[in-house]
Parts: structure tokens; sequence; C-alpha cells
């Protein structure tokens, strides 16, 4: 396997780091995790034990990828991005006393093939983001995205559609969009974004 991981990075011997992939300075990937060919995983950036990671992702600078998240192929996970694990998050029980793994259970994050989370942007589990939909920095996302959809604020609602070059879509008319940069056709129907095939 040919993978470059930087000295002051923490790859725990049980991650698995697939061809052509790059882990840069003081990043963390803990055990069971398992990351995929040709991505890259930036400086002080945390991938949590378990969390499955695609092809072709770039995890930027201090993003926080928490177990169970599913990051599928050609994802974008911009700086200082957070994906949550945990509905109820306490430090300690109704008792008192500090909780430990044993007292809760993790929940996931899921973001879908081509999806761009931008900088600081929490992703609050469960939660999915649809494929090649993007999220604005700074926004919170609360439900589940729709494929193309561009949403932005606090918390986070559609604010418009992407195509697959991220580039915000056209309005031609009786629910057809077009990407001004690629020229590639989309309908939309009942709330929901598709590639208009020929």
């Amino acid at each position: 396997m040919t993978f470059a991981v930087v000295d002051s990075a923490d790859v725990d011997a049980r991650a698995s780091i697939g061809d052509g992939t790059s882990i840069w300075h003081l990043a963390q990937v803990r055990e069971g995790a398992t990351i995929g060919q040709n991505c890259v995983i930036g400086r002080g950036a945390y991938i949590g034990p378990g969390a499955a990671l695609g092809d072709n992702i770039k995890v930027q600078n201090y993003a926080l990828v928490y177990e169970p998240a599913v990051v599928e192929s050609g994802v974008f996970i911009g700086p200082a991005v957070v994906l949550t694990n945990d509905t109820y998050p306490r430090a300690i029980n109704p008792n008192g006393a500090l909780k430990t793994s044993h007292d809760w259970d993790p929940v996931g994050v899921t973001i879908r093939e081509g999806a761009s989370i931008g900088a600081r942007a929490i992703c609050v589990a469960p939660v999915t983001v649809g494929r090649w939909a993007m999220v604005a920095a700074g926004s919170v996302v609360t439900r589940d995205v729709a494929d193309f959809a561009l949403v932005a604020g606090v918390p986070a609602q559609r604010i418009g559609w992407v195509g697959r070059a991220g580039v915000q879509l056209d309005s031609v008319g009786a629910g057809r969009w077009i990407c001004p940069r690629t020229a590639m056709s989309y309908v939309e129907v009942s709330g929901f974004l598709r590639e208009e095939t020929s």
C-alpha cells in the first residue's frame, strides 16, 4: 500500500488507509476508521473510530468527523467542520456519575457522493446530506438535505440548487434548471431535483 503520513500525525495501526491518501500534521485517525484512495486529511483533522470515508475525499484542517459517520466518495469537508454523533450530549448521567462509552449510543452523519460542507459548518446527527448538495460556511444542519440542495443558515434552510460543478443553478421555468458552468440541465419535481436525462 502506498499512502503518505507525516511523522506528527497519529494513525492507529488498526485503521485502513487507501492508496494515494495523504494524512497531514497533527491529524488523528482512530482505530477501525476506513479511509479510501486518494484522500487528503488536513492538519489537525480527527477521524473517529469506525468512521467510513470513501475515495477522493478532502477533509480540511481541524475538521472533526466523529464515528459512526459515513462519508461517500468525492466529498469536500471544509476547515473546522464538525460531524456530531450524540443526540443528547451530557458529560454525566442523571445520578451525577461520569458517562462512559456504555452510557450512550453514537449516531452518525451521512454525507453522500460529491457533497460539500463549508467551513465551520456543523452537521447535527443523525442527518444525511444528499448527493452533490452544498452546505454554506457556518451553517448548522439539523435535518436532512436533499440531493443538489444549497442550504445556509442556523438552522440550515434550502436557498437554491447547485449542480455537480457546485455553481448555483439558473431557473429556466417549468421546473427546469441549468448549470451556467456546464450547461447540464436538471428537473425539479415535488421539491426534489434530479439530473435531466436525454
